[in-house]
């Protein structure tokens, strides 16, 4: 039997582990920087919601998300952080049920998120439950002093 629930502060290293095995699985194990008092103080947030799914007591997947606002629109919305299931639970329903959680916990608010565009079988997954995948680049940037700039004021000591 699977359960769904949303994870708490004891759980720090269960969430820790399962973003790992996500990292790993997309290549960027090294990614996963967090310290578990910082993922301990986010799990607490009202705006971050994180839920588990357990077999047998045993976590097998999580879904986790952050509430944002539309400038555009007035209206919040849930943006998607992650959605893994871990490899011997896929194809088991375990993803629609985390994802039937999030629709709830969205009480009518629109749900968005990001999809590689080469992770294909999660396009599939996420059209089969209804979603709309609508091309775009996303862009990051690491920003860093620009050259040239002068530096602000304790830049320069150090502080």
């Amino acid at each position: 039997m699977i359960t769904i629930r949303r994870a708490t502060a004891d759980d720090v290293s269960t969430v820790r582990a399962l973003m790992r095995e996500l990292a790993e699985h997309q290549n960027q194990g090294a990614e996963v920087r967090v310290s578990a008092g910082r993922l301990e103080e986010l799990l607490n947030r009202p705006d971050i919601g994180y839920l588990i799914a357990e077999r047998g007591g045993r976590a097998i997947g999580y879904v986790s998300w952050v509430k944002r606002v539309s400038l555009w629109t007035g209206q919040d919305y849930l943006a998607l952080d992650d959605l893994y299931v871990c490899s011997g639970e896929r194809g088991a329903g375990v993803g629609e049920r985390l994802m039937r959680a999030v629709s709830e916990a969205a009480e009518g608010r629109v749900v968005r998120w990001e999809v590689a565009e080469a992770n294909v079988a999660a396009q599939r997954f996420y059209q089969r439950i209804g979603a709309t995948v609508v091309s775009k680049k996303i862009c990051r940037w690491q920003v860093a002093p620009f050259p040239g700039r002068p530096a602000r004021a304790g830049e320069a000591e150090g502080r």
